[in-house]
Order: C-alpha cells, then structure tokens, then sequence
C-alpha cells in the first residue's frame, strides 16, 4: 500500500506541472545539405519508416530517402508557420490552452469529490494539448477514472471491502484488450454468482465478467434521468471506445484507473531507450503514470461485448507536451489536412489520434535538428510519406502497445485503397491542395499572405487581437460551466432533506483541505468564493428572518466572497445591505459595480447557451489590444435560493414560485429544474433596479428616474438581447418598477411580453393577475 501511494504521488507529481514547450534544436547539430548543382532542390533526410525496427544501440539502422523540395519550400514553410499563429496556433495560445483545460479539469474533480464521487477527471484531447484552432472546433474529451473499483494484474493486487477486477488476457485476445473477471470483495477468489448485477455475464468457461458493453448501458442510464444523451464520434475514435455525454460537444467517457505496471507499457519503454526522443525524463515518468480501461472491445472479436481496452492517454499527453513549436504545427496542420482533404476521400474515418500516431513515429525517428519552422512543409510530407507506407502494408501500428492495427474497424480495405491515391497525388504534387484548404481560410490566407501579412482585412483578426479573444473564450467557458456544475450540485442539495446551510460548511471545510493541495490549491479558492458567497447570505437572511440584527461580522465577511466576478457577489452584498435597512452603504455598493461595469463586460449563466464565436470576444477588447483588464469582464448572473430569500427583494419572491399548476412543473427540462425553483437575473438588469429601490429609499428622485431610464433602456433595447440571460426575469423586474410608479399599463406590457417569452414556470403569470386586481 505504501509503495502504490508512493507510486501515486509520484504521477501526481510529473503530472501537476504544465511544462514549458520545448526550445527547437539549435543549429549545432544540422544535417548537411547537398550544395553541388546536381543535387539542387534536394533535401536528404534520416528517417527510419518501418515501425518494426527495434534496436537499443546507438547507431540505428535508417532508410535515406531522397525527396525533391522544390526551392521554395524553406520561404513557404516560414509563410505557413506564421499563418498558423495568425489563426491561434501559436505558443502563447497553445500554453493558453493547456493551463485552461488542466485547471477544468482540477475544477471538474474538485466538484465531482465534493458530491462525494470518488473519481479524477482529466480532459485530453486537442483542447488540453493547445493543438487546436477556432476553425477545428474541436470536441471537449472528459475521461472520469473511478477509484471506488480495484483493477488488479495479479493476485496480490486484492483488496478487501471494493469491488475488485482481474484483468485476463490470453492468446486469443486482441492486443490492447483485455477482460475483467469479477472477483469477491471478502477473500481474494473469483465470484461465481452473477449476484442480480446486470453488468455481470458468464463466459463459456464458466468465469463471471464485468461486460464493458452492460457497463456503458449503465452509464446511459443514469445520464437518461439528467438530460437527452448524445453520443458522439470523436471521442470514440481518440479513446478507441464508445463516449456518452449529456452536453453537446461533449465527449465524456468512463474509465477504471490501472496504477500496476503493464508488461506493454514496459515494452514499449524497453523499446525507446536510448533514443534521442521521447527524452528518458519522460520515459521515467510514464513507467509510473496509470493507464486506463475503457469499455470497448476489438470490433473483430467474439468478446467485443465484454473486452475492455487498455488506453495509455496519460503518457500520449507527456508525448504531446514534449513537442516544440514546430512540431506541434505539424500536427496541426496535419488535422487540417485530414479534416478539409482526407474526409472528402474517406469521409471521418481518419482521426486525429491516427494524426498523432503518425507525429509520434515520424519525431522519434527523425534527427532533431530536422524540426525548425524553415523546413515545416518538408516535414509534413515525410509525415504524409509516413501515412501512404502503412496504407500500403494495410497496417496503422499503435505507437506504444504492439501489435494493435488502427486501421481495423476505421479503414476498409478500399477505403485505405482510395485514400493511399490520394495522399500519393498530395505528396507528388509537392502539397498544393494547402492553397485550397477552407479552414480558417487557411488557403486564402496563402494566397494572399504578401497582401494580408498583417491580418488586420475583413473578418480576419490580428494575430495578437485573436490571442487576446481566445484567452477571453477560454476564460468565459470555464466560468459558464463552473457556474453549471455549481448551481447542480447545490440544486441537488436544496431538494433534499438535507439542510442546505449544513452542507455549505461541510464544503467549504473540504475545499480548505484542497487549498494545501498545490495542484489544486488556485481552483479550490475559487470553490471557495462562491461557497462563501452563498453562506454568507444565508446566514444573514437567517438573522432576517428571526428579526435579529445582521451582525457586522457576518457583513465584514462578505470582502471575502466579492472577487468570484465583476458583479454577482457584490450586487448580492447590496441587496443583504438593502433588505437591512443600509440603504447608503448599498448605494455605495451599487455605484462601485457601475464603475466596474463597462460596457465591455460580458454576461456569463450557468445555462450553457452563451456565444461563442470569437469576434463576440474580440469586440471586447479595446482598440488596442495590448491594453488587458484588471479583472476578467465577466459578470455571473445573481442567484438567490430559497434559504436566501430575506435578503432578497420581496418581487423576487415570485421567481421562486413560478410554477403555478402541476402542468408548468412538468414541462420543466433538466436544465431548468437546476434553477426554475429559484431566483435568478442577470447582474445589470438586477443592479438598475436595486438603484431603483435604494435611491426610492433615500428619497433621491431624481437619480431614481435615472436608474430606471437606464434600465428600461437595457431591457427594452433588443441589440442587448444577445448578451442579456433571463429576459423575463428582467421584464418582470422592470414592469414592477412600472407598478411601483403607478404605470399599471406599462407594467402590463412587460408582463405579457415576458409571457411571450415563456409562457409557463413565469412569474408574469403572477404579476399579471396581481396588477389586473389593481
């Protein structure tokens, strides 16, 4: 036990740091280049293509090939190289990237443990590696490691009171599968009963085994109570297994963790010493990493339905993270080329994970010195010369377990047929169909460079204005899905017997235990900002609801829980103020998140329905793009749950009883039972009207008119719509402004123009029965 936790720490440990990108090779250890006029425009390269050579000695036996580059190539590579950065795949953007998808990730354990799943959540894919582009749109790829199971490779690997599974493989079992044999949780022996478990099926030889075609049935079962389930491609094609999300765009596979060391891993590590590449740091480190299993089986197998295959992407990430700058623009604009060229050949059937397959046997065998950005396009043809041998042989091997065919279940044999045609016209035509290449208008882009150098024409963002709008995007979607998680798991809570209050403390108490994690320590702050955000104002409708005073400490805790955003906490600060009488202390509040405020700020909900295209992010930058923000411009809508309804204002009150009839509640989806049982407003709609209500208070009528103004202005103004959550939260708001100034006509108006927005779960339904009384 000791030593597994060692082993354990050890991962977490090369794991935790995000490594800078590699410095490309300097000029000492050049190739020579032929400069006698009969070998003019030919580059002579080392590179070893038959993936069956095994060899630990220094000198390595290598295939010289001859390929004709004409003159051109070393300035068309410079023009490719530095287009790639003009469309977000340069080093800023690429690191840019991997921190945002690896603090998701950290977030995305963090609030799956904190609902008491005993699970690690990792994000791979082109979104962690940076090796994307706005024009890829790439799929987000979420792998859950489950730890409630022990996945043993031998016997002495039991453990008692878990589920414990022993991994069979034997002669007729397709490399990289394996099955999971269901042993007992009470003494270390093979379970003979099928004990009611529908996972579990018995094999002809009479073993009890944990079928991976039963096991993601369960999972879609449980998904099925959430939300529709969708199913998508390419997380299947980069795990090699089935996927199940709940959200669009979404690839969310499960997996069970293997931390014991695997005979095909160590081969494969036996395999790359003494190699120039990958380096034996990272060999080091991947001999401690855990694999996965995830439920897929070989599609030519009589065990498919119950095969489970092993997926190494913890080292293919280490792999990635090693590229330089040139060679992770190979392997972009090689996903380019199978995204815009190959798919029109073979349509999806070659994926990404092939691309990376192909990057990973080209590098290791490629002289270092070879990857400079001068000499991409040539690169990019050994890596196509790479591709058109092993669709010849008809055999795509897997660059880190043996004996495993990639083309199997993706390729047909015509299909490789049609496709090896292809790639050969595309080498011998020196790579012209680049210039026709639609993504990103990365062709126009080529045509045009001497023109368009600076990127500033048309629709085409510079390249530092782009950098800028993709770290904006990066940021708001990790706040728009924190908040979804967030609202979920405290909906979850408000539903049940449990008291809400109560399990805020115990949160927070475990979130404290994270912040000494260094891993996870910046995310578990950010848990804790909002998780004292919502204690705090519980507590204090608490002290309203028992007609005590609101203590100052309670107040004085609330500097704490105001940096969660540009708005929400503090509006919410405002409104415990004016429900408890202070009404200049709130005044003060609400002008300082006016300042705060500008009109570059965008508005972020829990309801994952925000714009994402990426001139809505440019538009937020200011026309000098060098100039950053203080704070991140984005505001969170304001939510009040039930346990905070005293320091809420009382209209408020209705959103959280909109469902008039049984009918109304039924038509709820799951995103709306997250937060149709509360109170919810986006933060400029909420911040005019709490100015409303506070300068009423004071008695200042004229800025009260003019905070009124402005948010009739906002609301009613339809170019606002796109950036406004809860438009008929915010009409409702407006139309009791209406009310209170006895304009029961213009109240009505907003009222039943909130209807027809939704005409069921609204409390206009409320309001308008309540103003036609009048």
């Amino acid at each position: 036990m000791k030593e597994e936790h060692k082993t354990n720490n050890m991962t977490a440990d090369c794991l935790s740091v995000i490594p800078a990108l590699p410095r490309e090779t300097g000029t000492q250890n050049k190739v020579r280049v032929p400069s006698s006029n009969l070998n003019r425009g030919v580059r002579r390269a080392c590179i070893n293509l038959d993936p069956s050579r095994r060899s630990n000695k220094r000198r390595e036996q290598q295939i010289v090939i001859n390929v004709l580059i004409p003159e051109h190539f070393p300035e068309l590579s410079i023009r490719l190289s530095e287009l790639l950065d003009d469309i977000g795949a340069g080093k800023c953007t690429v690191m840019e990237r991997r921190v945002a998808y690896l603090r998701r990730e950290c977030m995305y354990t963090i609030t799956e443990q904190l609902q008491g799943k005993n699970l690690v959540c990792f994000h791979f894919g082109s979104r962690s590696e940076g090796t994307t582009t706005p024009g890829l749109n790439s799929d987000i790829d979420l792998l859950k490691s489950h730890y409630n199971e022990n996945i043993m490779t031998d016997w002495r690997d039991w453990k008692a009171g878990i589920c414990n599974f022993l991994m069979l493989h034997d002669d007729i079992t397709p490399p990289q599968q394996y099955l999971l044999q269901v042993i007992r949780h009470d003494t270390p022996e093979p379970s003979t009963s099928l004990c009611g478990d529908v996972r579990f099926v018995r094999k002809d030889s009479g073993q009890v085994l944990l079928s991976s075609d039963q096991y993601k049935k369960g999972a879609k079962c449980i998904l099925q109570h959430e939300r529709e389930i969708t199913t998508h491609g390419p997380s299947v094609r980069y795990t090699n297994g089935p996927s199940v999300s709940n959200i669009p765009n979404w690839d969310c596979v499960t997996a069970f963790h293997v931390c014991q060391p695997l005979a095909e891993i160590q081969h494969w590590i036996d395999r790359c010493r003494g190699r120039r590449w990958p380096p034996a740091q990272l060999l080091e480190a991947a001999r401690v990493a855990p694999s996965f299993l995830v439920p897929a089986g070989h599609p030519d197998s009589d065990y498919n339905r119950e095969e489970w295959r092993l997926s190494p992407n913890l080292i293919e990430r280490m792999l990635m993270f090693s590229f330089n700058m040139t060679q992770i623009k190979c392997y972009i604009v090689l996903k380019i080329i199978k995204q815009s060229l190959f798919s029109k050949m073979v349509g999806d059937c070659i994926t990404s994970f092939h691309c990376k397959t192909v990057m990973f046997y080209t590098i290791e065998r490629t002289h270092p010195s070879m990857w400079k950005e001068h000499n991409l396009v040539f690169l990019l043809l050994l890596c196509l010369q790479v591709l058109r041998k092993w669709l010849r042989s008809g055999i795509f091997p897997h660059y880190i377990i043996e004996g495993v065919n990639l083309f199997d279940g993706k390729l047909t044999v015509v299909q490789q047929r049609r496709l090896l045609l292809y790639v050969d016209c595309l080498i011998n035509n020196n790579l012209q169909d680049l210039f026709h290449i639609d993504i990103d208008k990365l062709g126009c882009r080529l045509q045009a460079f001497g023109i368009r150098h600076s990127g500033q024409t048309g629709e085409v963002l510079g390249r530092l204005c782009l950098h800028q709008s993709i770290s904006l995007l990066l940021s708001f979607e990790r706040l728009e899905w924190f908040l979804s998680k967030f609202r979920h798991k405290t909906s979850k809570v408000q539903n049940t017997n449990t008291t809400l209050e109560q399990v805020i403390d115990c949160k927070l108490l475990t979130c404290f235990k994270y912040f000494k994690n260094a891993k996870l320590k910046s995310d578990a702050v950010e848990c804790i900002y909002h998780l004292l955000a919502l204690h705090n104002s519980m507590q204090a409708s608490k002290c309203l609801r028992q007609r005590c005073p609101v203590v100052s400490e309670i107040i004085r805790r609330f500097q704490y829980s105001l940096n969660t955003d540009v708005a929400s906490s503090r509006l919410k600060f405002a409104s415990v103020l004016y429900c408890c009488g202070h009404l200049h202390a709130a005044v003060i509040v609400l002008d300082d998140v006016e300042r705060r405020y500008h009109n570059r700020v965008k508005s972020v909900c829990g309801k994952l329905e925000g714009q994402r295209d990426i001139h809505v992010f440019a538009n937020m930058l200011s026309d000098n793009c060098d100039q950053g923000f203080s704070e991140l411009p984005f505001a969170l809508c304001v939510q009040f749950f039930r346990q905070e309804a005293y320091c809420a204002p009382y209209i408020l009150l209705f959103e959280m009883n909109r469902g008039m009839t049984e009918d109304d509640v039924s038509q709820r989806d799951y995103v709306d039972k997250q937060w149709m049982d509360s109170a919810e407003v986006a933060a400029l709609p909420f911040l005019h009207y709490l100015q409303f209500l506070s300068y009423g208070g004071l008695g200042e009528r004229d800025k009260q008119l003019h905070a009124l103004g402005i948010l009739e202005y906002y609301v009613r103004d339809p170019r606002n719509r796109i950036n406004m959550y809860h438009i008929e939260t915010a009409l409702n708001l407006l139309g009791h402004c209406y009310e209170m100034e006895g304009d029961y006509e213009g109240a009505l108006d907003c009222n039943e123009e909130s209807l027809s927005y939704y005409n069921t779960n609204n409390a206009a339904n409320c309001h308008l029965q309540r103003v036609l009384s009048y």
